[in-house]
């Protein structure tokens, strides 16, 4: 591929500064094979002169949001506004209080919450998430931010993200690198705080999603939420996002879960340079140590099979010298 002069120098330039990038952009990050498996994969996809070279319109990263970006511990976040949607329907739907899933949800009963599995996920989703335009649930997702509480970090859920993960993003936008969430979390759900939070605007938010229609209400047309399911953006579901989205293999894909399975093999199976990254989660003390018999981010496959397919695990526990953002709280 032959590139023009600005284009070389201006490579050089960002290949030269890279180096020490990562010693002052990453600090969050102790000084082992992980960060340096990492910076050394930019460093020779952003090489003019490397053979592995890769453009910047083809370098795109993949980032799971939950259990990798933030913490999904005891719950999902999603899970948990869920649940506060459905106390605060409950006076207009008195069946609820007798009506599985919804009597667990209200009774706080989270075996029976478990047990209900996907479908009674679903029905609380459905419940709590349709019938109203996109931007009243923009409003409502951001209401419910502004107030909720971790359970038991008791800070703001968009400060349980993880200062190391979010370090690393800045890095990879410096590096000429375009950063996406590929997450089964609900797209609509995330679209309306991801810029903020991590430098993610809202068109590169790959997620679930539900069904919407175009009708008019109060006289304005709005793009109104539908009771039915538009995409699963989960194991074999993430590489479909992926196309149908961003239309473009990415070249890095970060992960913790064997949900996030299918997008690395996706992702590391295709030509030229890969790199896929799975954080483990193995610090009890400053967040939760869980892996293969965890019900909320269970990882067992990845652990497994990451070193034959030549994959980043990262051991939060001593990988990251800090977890989460310093709060003023």
């Amino acid at each position: 591929m032959k590139l023009a002069l600005p284009a070389i120098v201006f490579c050089l330039g960002v290949m030269s500064l890279l180096p020490a990038l990562a010693q002052e952009t990453l600090p969050a990050w102790n000084e082992k094979s992980s960060k340096r498996a990492i910076t050394a994969f930019v460093e020779r996809v952003t090489n003019p002169s490397s053979p592995d070279f890769v453009p910047p319109e083809e370098r795109i990263a993949v980032f799971d949001n939950d259990g990798t970006l933030w913490s999904e511990q005891p719950m999902y976040v999603q899970m948990a506004f869920a649940l506060d949607r459905v106390k605060a329907l409950a006076p207009q739907h008195p069946e609820w209080q007798r009506t599985q899933p919804f009597q667990a949800a209200l009774e706080g009963d989270f075996a029976a919450l478990a047990a209900s599995g996907e479908a009674g996920l679903m029905q609380l989703i459905m419940a709590t998430h349709a019938g109203m335009t996109t931007e009243e649930f923009s409003q409502i997702v951001q209401q419910w931010l502004e107030t909720a509480r971790h359970p038991t970090l008791q800070r703001p859920y968009t400060e349980c993200v993880y200062q190391p993960m979010r370090e690393l993003l800045e890095y990879l936008r410096t590096a000429g690198f375009k950063t996406y969430i590929v997450s089964g979390g609900g797209v609509e759900f995330m679209r309306p705080w991801t810029e903020k939070v991590y430098g993610i605007p809202p068109e590169q938010v790959v997620g679930s999603s539900i069904k919407v229609e175009y009708q008019w209400r109060d006289g304005q047309p709005a793009l109104v939420r539908l009771p039915a399911i538009n995409l699963i953006d989960d194991k074999a579901g993430k590489p479909v996002g992926i196309h149908q989205q961003i239309g473009r293999r990415p070249i890095m894909a970060f992960g913790n879960s064997d949900g996030d399975f299918e997008m690395l093999e996706y992702v590391t199976s295709g030509p030229g340079p890969r790199l896929g990254v799975l954080i483990h989660h193995t610090d009890a003390q400053r967040e939760v140590a869980y892996d293969r018999h965890s019900h909320v981010g269970r990882l067992d496959r990845g652990l497994v099979e990451a070193p034959t397919r030549g994959w980043v695990v990262v051991d939060m526990q001593q990988d990251w010298r800090q977890i989460f953002p310093v709060t003023s709280e």
